[in-house]
């Protein structure tokens, strides 16, 4: 249970881009009036306090000039943190984020001196508590400091005291030690000879700063953008596969579509339309499907499948061939439906799914059909619009050997019929308390629209208009048939 104190604290809000470019500047700033006193302290590298001085500056401009990388990583992020639907990214997903309070921290720094004339060597207690030691035991030489190192850094930190006690060069290396205990501490050392009168290096100065958090951090951050660039990734394969498998199994026709289709005379106009969701970037498993029958009947379909992206579309096409085979085979709607729950049912990715199956008999014009949990279709008829009864029956894969049953209305010519997914309807709608239309209130109200309309194509243009807005929280499917 949260302290009052935590209680009392508002959530954590993200950084103002004003705020970051102040800070920026400020770094800059600072970095300059650091740079200053680097320059007043070369003037007397020669006094040990003034050494000590200046080695703390320079430990100071790589911090500063690692703020001024992370500042503008995180100004850039305001721009380039996005995932491939142009949204924020989710970065709470299984990521470890690093604890902000060890990003950038300075770690603790210690000095040393090593005196070649007198082989004498001081270290400062800070340096003793980095590498673990008690100051009874005495410093490390620069003999034996490489013994502490990992085998892999030995080369380099022989190397670069080589090069500052021969040839006068400045230390700047970073390598990782063995304390006794067996714990591993990063350290980063920097340092610089000092000449005698006769130009000869006589001593070797350095400070060496414990980073062991900060490089941690470091490499959180760096595996956590690595993460993040690998699901986007994945997610953009992914959304890629869903649409294919999507457009591969939906109906392949667009636009309007006619029954019967070889030369005899219409019985129906249809027009369909999917409506992809405007706030996620991964695809449902929705469906809408109309076919001619062998015994001269119509199948109208429409349905929607539990979750997104590959494992719904998957699973939308082995509902939707099955639907298929099944209506071909001679089934009415009602049995079909309880073949569609046993076989979503007995599946090994169980899911949920809602489903309409329409059959139309154009000689009497008998519209026999089931639903599934989902909407009834809208008959629209001389300018008035009405829901239909629905029969009895559950959602798909909600229950073993669910029972559908199956209704019958019977049509005119030029009535319309309005079969929709869910999905239509954003959810905020659906609330009628505050005086607005529900989602079917919505489809009838614009019965006087579709009177004037000329074709199913142009219905389903005016159903587009009116639902298709930007913030859809789901995809959806519309399927209109005018009857002849």
């Amino acid at each position: 249970m949260p302290s009052p104190t935590h209680a009392d604290h508002t959530a954590a809000q993200p950084p103002d881009p004003g705020a970051v470019d102040a800070l920026i500047s400020q770094a800059r700033q600072l970095r300059t009036r650091v740079d200053a006193v680097l320059r007043d302290s070369a003037v007397a590298a020669e006094d040990p306090q003034l050494r000590w001085q200046r080695a703390l500056c320079d430990l100071a401009v790589h911090q500063l000039d690692d703020l001024g990388t992370h500042l503008g990583q995180l100004k850039d992020g305001f721009a380039t943190d996005a995932g491939p639907d142009g949204g924020a990214l989710d970065l709470s997903a299984g990521i470890p984020l690093p604890d902000p309070g060890t990003v950038g921290a300075l770690g603790r720094a210690g000095s040393a001196e090593w005196d070649l004339l007198t082989d004498g060597v001081q270290w400062s207690d800070e340096l003793f508590r980095i590498f673990g030691r008690s100051p009874g035991e005495g410093p490390l030489t620069l003999d034996e400091l490489p013994s502490w190192l990992f085998s892999e850094d030995q080369q380099l930190l022989t190397e670069m005291v080589t090069g500052c006690l021969v040839d006068g060069r400045p230390i700047d290396c970073e390598f990782r030690i063995v304390r006794a205990d067996g714990t591993v501490r990063t350290v980063h050392m920097v340092g610089e000879p000092v000449l005698g009168a006769d130009g000869g290096t006589v001593s070797m100065w350095a400070v060496i700063r414990d980073v062991s958090d900060l490089r941690r951090s470091q490499r959180t951050l760096r595996e956590t953008r690595d993460s993040l660039e690998r699901q986007r990734r994945i997610a953009q394969t992914e959304r890629r596969l869903a649409v294919e498998l999507q457009e591969a199994v939906l109906p392949p026709w667009r636009g309007t579509l006619r029954f019967p289709q070889d030369g005899g005379p219409i019985t129906m106009d249809l027009a369909a339309h999917y409506l992809p969701s405007g706030t996620s970037a991964l695809i449902g498993g929705d469906w809408y499907d109309a076919m001619q029958l062998p015994d001269g009947s119509s199948l109208l379909t429409v349905g929607d499948l539990t979750g997104h992206g590959v494992a719904a579309t998957s699973g939308m096409a082995m509902l939707l061939g099955a639907l298929r085979g099944m209506a071909v085979a001679g089934l009415q709607p009602g049995p079909l439906m309880g073949w569609l729950n046993e076989l979503l049912d007995t599946s090994p990715q169980p899911a949920l799914g809602s489903a309409l199956c329409c059959r139309y008999e154009p000689d009497t014009r008998l519209l026999q059909w089931s639903q599934a949990g989902h909407p009834p279709p809208l008959l629209f008829r001389n300018g008035i619009g009405r829901a239909l009864d629905p029969p009895d029956g559950v959602l798909l894969g909600a229950t073993s050997g669910a029972q559908y049953a199956q209704a019958g209305e019977q049509l005119a010519a030029g009535d319309l019929l309005v079969l929709h997914t869910d999905g239509l309807i954003p959810r905020r709608s659906a609330d009628t308390a505050a005086g607005t239309h529900s989602g079917a209130d919505r489809l009838l109200a614009m019965a006087p629209l579709f009177a004037t309309a000329k074709s199913a194509q142009d219905c389903v243009r005016l159903v587009a208009e009116e639902f298709g807005i930007p913030e859809r929280e789901d995809d959806a499917c519309v399927l209109i048939a005018r009857i002849a």
